[in-house]
């Protein structure tokens, strides 16, 4: 189920579409990013939602600037999430783990190792995981070589992005995190890249513990995803 259309006023945009392939969830996904959106346009974002049959509209993670419309329109915070931030003028030595490119056979096992380790409201589905990985301009693909772990990374203009790190339960740690982490960071020297960011659930303490470990450090404000309960929904005929 996906609502294709997007509706727009003064400059602004929402798109309506699933949530990671959900057919009970929809995402509101206004552009250009960082606009403040007006309000009656959300209202209009969560009608066609609820017309299409969906149960519940969720936004991407937005910082505390941007939430008042969607509060007004009876959004809730659905989760936190803390912002880190890291200037790349210290970065660890690399770990000696092995790791190689993510090619069209690993996507598979990429998405079950995804399903492995993040709770399903979190979990990516192929669509996800190939709008990830061109959500910026250039992207790094990585996979520990024995399929214990993966990681992406983007960069746009001088900014660089942790996208996603995952590791299977069964070798959670061994440093395989930290060692991605690692060589994400590296590629965005290399690119002359000033900072990068992640982030990540405020519940999460080990990865924020981790991320802490390898230099970044908490931004103020942090994050969070907006969720409103639309209650059981008819999709129109």
């Amino acid at each position: 189920m996906t609502v294709t259309g997007a509706a727009s006023a003064n400059g602004v945009r929402i798109r309506v579409r699933s949530w990671r392939g959900r057919n009970d969830t929809a995402e509101c996904l206004a552009a250009p990013i960082g606009a403040i959106v007006p309000p009656d346009l959300v209202a209009d974002a969560v009608e066609r939602a609820q017309t299409a049959g969906y149960r519940r509209v969720v936004t991407p993670a937005l910082p505390p600037y941007e939430w008042r419309p969607y509060l007004d329109a009876g959004f809730d915070i659905r989760e936190r999430l803390h912002l880190l931030g890291h200037h790349l003028l210290d970065v660890p030595d690399r770990h000696d783990i092995r790791l190689k490119r993510v090619g069209r056979r690993d996507l598979d096992h990429v998405l079950d190792l995804d399903q492995r380790a993040f709770q399903p409201f979190w979990r990516l589905d192929r669509g996800g995981l190939d709008e990830a990985v061109h959500a910026t301009p250039s992207s790094r693909f990585r996979m520990v070589r024995d399929g214990t772990g993966y990681a992406l990374f983007g960069r746009a203009g001088t900014r660089g992005y942790v996208q996603r790190l995952a590791v299977a339960p069964e070798a959670e740690g061994a440093g395989l995190g930290a060692a991605m982490v690692v060589d994400g960071l590296h590629w965005m020297k290399r690119w002359r890249i000033v900072e990068a960011l992640v982030n990540t659930q405020e519940s999460n303490e080990r990865a924020v513990a981790l991320y802490e470990r390898l230099g970044f450090r908490r931004r103020p404000g942090g994050l969070a995803v907006l969720e409103i309960d639309l209650g059981e929904s008819t999709p129109r005929p």
